[in-house]
């Protein structure tokens, strides 16, 4: 039986693209989305996976929607944590409620959806959980406290969570894209992208196919022995 996987943020962008990786690697996959029901319908109807609508920041929400993944598609064995928004400003400007809203989503989506899987992978001596960091939480971003927070504590949450799965067969890795040629990057000005590229040693921005194909391989059979680790696919431009 194949193995089913949920992705989520996963009808665009990044998560679209994993999404497809991993139904090409053979798994059934549910893809999460948050809002735009035309376009999760466009996503079905293009690629035949499910979609399947709920807030990861809304810890029930997650208990709820793993369980109907489960009742339509079978036990979840794989988990893509790919959900998240940006809430840009400068300290002196963010809000309380921008502050809130990125940590909610970006941060607290990782543990409603681990909370939610987990048991079952412990059960069933078998699971893949991936968690999608960033360049930003490793290096920091300018204007972006919450969003770097969150993504920080993402790289901090997969090695942590790697030490309570290793021993019953769930590996838990973070990768961490860095500046990829999606809609969220395409609303940078003209100017500051500029700017941005010429700071990629490769000399480019990423594309989407190229984070999915790292997720791709850490969902696998053959990453039984990397847990805890962060891929950074990000041109070269952070190294550590």
């Amino acid at each position: 039986m194949a193995r089913v996987a949920i992705v989520t943020g996963g009808t665009r962008g990044i998560g679209e693209a994993i999404s497809l990786a991993l139904k090409d690697q053979g798994m059934t996959v549910a893809a999460n989305y948050a809002g735009n029901d035309e376009k999760a319908r466009a996503f079905t109807e293009r690629t035949g996976i499910r979609a399947y609508k709920w807030d990861v920041g809304d810890y029930q929400a997650c208990q709820d929607g793993v369980a109907q993944v489960a009742a339509d598609l079978g036990p979840v064995d794989v988990l893509v944590n790919n959900a998240g928004i940006t809430r840009d400003g400068t300290i002196l400007k963010m809000t309380l409620e921008m502050w809130e809203e990125v940590i909610r989503i970006n941060l607290g989506g990782c543990f409603n959806m681990a909370k939610a899987v987990f048991p079952g992978m412990r059960d069933r001596k078998w699971g893949r959980i991936v968690n999608i960091g960033s360049i930003n939480g490793q290096g920091g971003q300018y204007g972006q406290v919450n969003y770097a927070a969150a993504k920080s504590g993402i790289h901090g949450f997969t090695k942590a969570l790697a030490q309570e799965g290793a021993r019953v067969g769930v590996t838990v890795n973070a990768l961490a894209p860095g500046y990829i040629d999606t809609d969220m990057v395409a609303a940078v000005p003209a100017d500051v992208l500029e700017k941005i590229v010429a700071k990629i040693p490769v000399g480019r921005l990423g594309q989407a196919h190229e984070i999915a194909r790292g997720v791709a391989f850490l969902c696998s059979e053959d990453a039984g022995f990397v847990t805890g680790s962060t891929l950074s696919i990000n041109g070269g431009q952070h190294m550590y």
